[in-house]
């Protein structure tokens, strides 16, 4: 084998790797050798056909298995010798034909280019400030709560003959639903229960049923949604023949003792004891949210070093991917965003470097502490992802467990989590006390309220990245991408062809 360096340029590596036909020639005649007590041919007795005659017979598609042995090989004993930590799997591409290789009429030469690992050395991360938001449960958050524990206990009586279905109102209807004059699976039930207003349907379905009355018919015209989970009804217009047997209005429920009772507590005080304690939890998650983000930009501003351009482009192109589909599902371009195609993917190139150095600190962060996601901790995760497809956990785990990029995903926010909570116990912790409304906001918009309203926020230097804080860096690009990272089950088990869309 043959190792000839190419280029040497900080940190990017290529070489030319030549194995002399020779040597294939000499692997495949020990293969064949190996195999030949073994075969039966015609016209010879067992186990005595001659090598050479076996390799004309197999040895073309022999020699394919035994070049792709040979350059996993060659690449590994490279990376060794050169003591090379590669940052993505390594690009090989052949010099010579591969169909003259196969023929044995051409040495192996192939060139290998590897992206290196940064090295880097993290900032004294003792040193590193964030500002957490926190605020208060105050006693109208609790009341707002209770009201809606109350709503969800509602009873609902008939109106009386000649009423009119209002916003609020429950209606029972009967419905059939077709596309281009076709019936469609799913698109049918009577004696349907439907709350007006509570947006259980498609849109557009309830509002053409206000002011309808019991024994109407009704012609109810809607479009699925383009990202409707149902791929054969996504962004099809539909026709639904209604006929409403009962328009039934809410029996207001009292927030009383017997609220307590009916949700199973023992008391007016133990229910808005309960709802306080949950609302922290959801204040505390909340905060959690901001401090992880300001964590993120903190260790941002504190690391600057090289990044592997294959990395880089790798995120690039999944973010871009996702948002040039997020266009499309909107009929939009990027000057809809009020910038070019090349401002926008610059913007977005700048949120994948971001992802790509901060995956790294947090890796470096990890392996310097001892920090580690064991498999009880992917197992519970594994689980919880699985229970959000009801009568499809097995399908679900199998995925996952034969997809190793999708494991990831499991394991990578787990371990990325520890990371952030090992850190802000590190590093200094600034609580700022906001509003409520401020406190659940996207920690972009946050700062800049914060900000208008002449608050000590710094600005983000990262482009913006709206909506998400979830994983590394892995802020979603603005208000685009919302499909995640990982790829999924093809469809939750609620993505039925039926109106609902819950």
């Amino acid at each position: 084998m043959q190792i000839t360096e190419t280029l040497n340029d900080k940190l990017r590596r290529e070489y030319t790797i030549t194995i002399p036909r020779k040597d294939l020639d000499d692997k495949l005649t020990g293969k064949i050798t190996e195999m030949q007590p073994r075969v039966q041919l015609k016209g010879f007795r067992p186990g005595k056909a001659p090598v050479s005659f076996l390799k004309k017979t197999y040895g073309k598609s022999m020699m394919g298995e035994i070049v792709n042995e040979t350059i996993n090989q060659s690449s590994e004993q490279l990376l060794k010798e050169k003591a090379i930590k590669p940052a993505t799997q390594p690009r090989v591409d052949f010099v010579n034909a591969i169909d003259s290789v196969i023929a044995g009429q051409a040495d192996l030469e192939f060139t290998m280019k590897v992206d290196l690992m940064p090295d880097f050395t993290l900032a004294n991360l003792s040193e590193l400030k964030a500002q957490r938001l926190v605020a208060d449960v105050e006693d109208e958050s609790v009341d707002e709560a209770l009201k809606r524990i109350a709503d969800s206990q509602k009873s609902y009586s008939e109106k009386g003959e000649g009423a009119v279905a209002e916003k609020g109102d429950a209606v029972t209807i009967n419905f059939e639903g077709r596309i281009d004059g076709e019936a469609f699976e799913g698109g049918k039930a009577e004696g349907f229960d439907l709350t007006l207003g509570s947006g259980a349907f498609i849109p557009g379905f309830e509002d053409q049923l206000l002011g309808a009355k019991a024994g109407d018919e009704k012609t109810v015209a809607v479009k699925f949604p383009e990202n409707y989970g149902a791929a054969n009804l996504a962004g099809k217009d539909a026709e639904f023949a209604v006929k409403v047997t009962a328009v039934k209005g809410a029996n207001e429920v009292a927030i009383d003792e017997e609220l307590a009772k009916k949700v199973g507590l023992e008391s007016l005080d133990q229910l808005k004891e309960r709802v306080r304690e949950q609302l922290r939890g959801e204040y505390g998650r909340a905060s959690r949210t901001h401090l992880k983000r300001r964590i993120l930009d903190s260790l941002d501003e504190a690391h600057s070093f090289e990044l592997p351009s294959g990395m880089v482009e790798a995120e690039f192109n999944a973010i871009w991917q996702q948002v040039e589909q997020e266009l499309k599902n909107e009929g939009a371009t990027p000057e809809d965003e009020g910038k070019s195609e090349d401002e926008l993917k610059a913007e977005y190139r700048g949120i994948a470097e971001r992802r790509v150095r901060l995956g790294l600190v947090l890796a470096k962060v990890g392996e310097q502490n001892a920090i580690a996601v064991n498999q009880e901790e992917v197992n519970r995760a594994l689980a919880a992802r699985a229970r959000q497809f009801p009568g499809q956990e097995k399908q679900v785990i199998q995925y996952y467990t034969s997809n190793p990029q999708a494991m990831a995903e499991i394991r990578v926010p787990l371990f990325e989590d520890k990371v952030i909570d090992f850190l802000g116990e590190l590093i200094e912790v600034q609580d700022k006390k906001v509003a409520r409304d401020i406190l659940f906001l996207d920690p972009d918009e946050a700062e800049e309220k914060l900000k208008a309203a002449g608050g000590d926020e710094k600005p983000a230097k990262k482009a913006k990245a709206k909506g998400d804080d979830k994983d590394t860096a892995e802020e979603k690009p603005a208000k685009k991408a919302k499909a995640e990272t990982e790829a999924k089950p093809k469809a939750k088990a609620d993505d039925k062809p039926k109106p609902k869309k819950k």
